[in-house]
């Protein structure tokens, strides 16, 4: 066993956004876990031994946990069109579905996969959850992405988006891939896990719905779906039955602990109350939602309700805090008020929110016994960083270049600025080749 450590010495510690950050603090890592928290002193004369890493001028916080992600997403950045979708479901079937998920394959999401690993590592996300929808690449679409997370030594959770949009068989085949990449995930007991995953109420009949939560009971998963991203979702369902989706989901039974549902930008306040009394789980995307104009989610009343909610990029900005800062500036103007979504709160929702959405186990904040799942950011602001303005301030002016060190499940996997063994140009080049493949068939 072994018993030496890495002690990390910043100036600014953060064990949760919900409380202050502290002067003169230190962690100690063992293996994947944090061992200590304590003084510098205490901790160096308690481990003479142990390594250290000193950032005398930096901010020690947990790392971002990526609640929501397509990482082929950034495959379609500057696809050509020859008109703009008119909204979000001409987003979907004039766009999306047809010219980017429908011409997909392994080689172009591994691509995408590789370079989105690197970006996510560089901006301070030590924790994924990855939706995958490429109906044309089944099977063995996430069986193939598998080792390409893991070589990067991030901590993932991969599914993929089932659905009959195309024929029940193939929405078949995407159950089985999700159970496939569960069960080989278990085997291997790494950073790497599934759930399972269907689209929504409008690609996936009922039956098809209560399997795939069947199927995630029987595996020990969450069951993800997209709902209500836009108008047409709440308003197909009230034609349908007369409810609206989630309580549509309360009424056939699903609608619990065990559903991790994204968007949620069309809901009303019965929704949101059905949310937290079943304790369902909730991801935000703020930037994705106004770039395929759904709208703006009810955050500050999900959050004020009790919901469990993390934030999700969606594949669309990688840059963790470029995310936070949709989330704490689109919600002050759309209720005109800034005391909305304090910065604090919005920092917690990209940590701990994110980790209790995904179901991951003591991760998220800085804890003896968590798991080292940690950055350090070198803020160089022409103002100082004092206890009560840290988390406006690294939020507001910080971004991906800031982030100095990230460790992951104990091990390095950025330090002194660099993201380690990576060669970012070949991975550029790699998912720029893919693109422009991509393009080329949907044109």
């Amino acid at each position: 066993m072994d018993t030496k450590g890495l002690l990390i010495f910043p100036k600014w510690f953060v064990t949760t956004p919900l409380e202050l950050p502290k002067i003169g603090f230190g962690v100690r890592v063992l293996g994947d876990k944090i061992d200590s928290i304590a003084s510098r002193d205490e901790l160096l004369r308690k481990f003479p031994e142990d390594e250290i890493l000193e950032k005398p001028d930096q901010v020690l916080l947990p790392g971002f946990v990526d609640a929501h992600t397509h990482l082929y997403g950034i495959l379609a950045h500057g696809i050509p069109l020859s008109k703009a979708p008119s909204g979000f479901m001409p987003f979907l079937e004039d766009f999306w579905w047809p010219l980017v998920e429908n011409q997909l394959d392994s080689v172009m999401i591994n691509a995408a996969t590789d370079w989105n690993c690197f970006q996510m590592i560089r901006s301070g996300v030590t924790s994924f959850y990855d939706c995958t929808e490429a109906p044309n690449a089944l099977p063995g679409v996430l069986i193939k992405q598998l080792p390409v997370v893991e070589k990067w030594g991030i901590r993932g959770t991969l599914s993929f988006e089932a659905t009959e949009r195309i024929s029940n068989s193939n929405g078949d085949l995407g159950l089985s891939e999700n159970v496939d990449l569960i069960q080989l995930s278990k085997s291997k007991n790494n950073l790497v896990t599934g759930l399972m995953c269907f689209h929504t109420t409008f690609t996936c009949s009922e039956s098809f719905i209560m399997r795939t939560f069947e199927l995630a009971a029987e595996n020990n998963v969450l069951t993800h779906m997209h709902c209500s991203e836009g108008h047409y979702e709440p308003q197909e369902m009230l034609k349908r039955n007369g409810l609206r989706p989630i309580e549509y989901y309360d009424q056939i039974g699903v609608l619990g602990p065990g559903m991790l549902v994204s968007q949620c930008v069309q809901i009303d306040q019965n929704e949101i109350k059905l949310l937290a009394a079943r304790n369902a789980k909730v991801t935000h995307m703020p930037l994705s939602n106004c770039e395929v104009g759904g709208g703006i989610a009810p955050l500050p009343e999900l959050v004020e309700a009790g919901v469990t909610v993390g934030l999700g990029s969606d594949g669309y900005i990688t840059d963790f805090f470029e995310v936070m800062r949709g989330a704490f500036l689109i919600h002050k103007a759309s209720h005109c008020d800034p005391r909305v979504m304090p910065a604090n709160q919005v920092w917690h929702l990209a940590t701990a929110g994110g980790a209790d959405a995904l179901g991951l186990k003591n991760v998220g904040c800085i804890k003896e016994g968590w798991q080292a799942d940690l950055m350090l950011v070198n803020p160089k602001l022409p103002t100082p960083i004092e206890a009560h303005n840290l988390y406006d301030q690294l939020l507001l002016y910080c971004n991906a270049n800031d982030v100095d060190t990230v460790m992951i499940a104990g091990k390095l996997r950025k330090l002194d600025g660099e993201v380690l063994n990576a060669d970012s140009q070949a991975l550029r080049n790699k998912v720029q080749k893919e693109a422009d493949r991509l393009w080329k068939k949907s044109a």
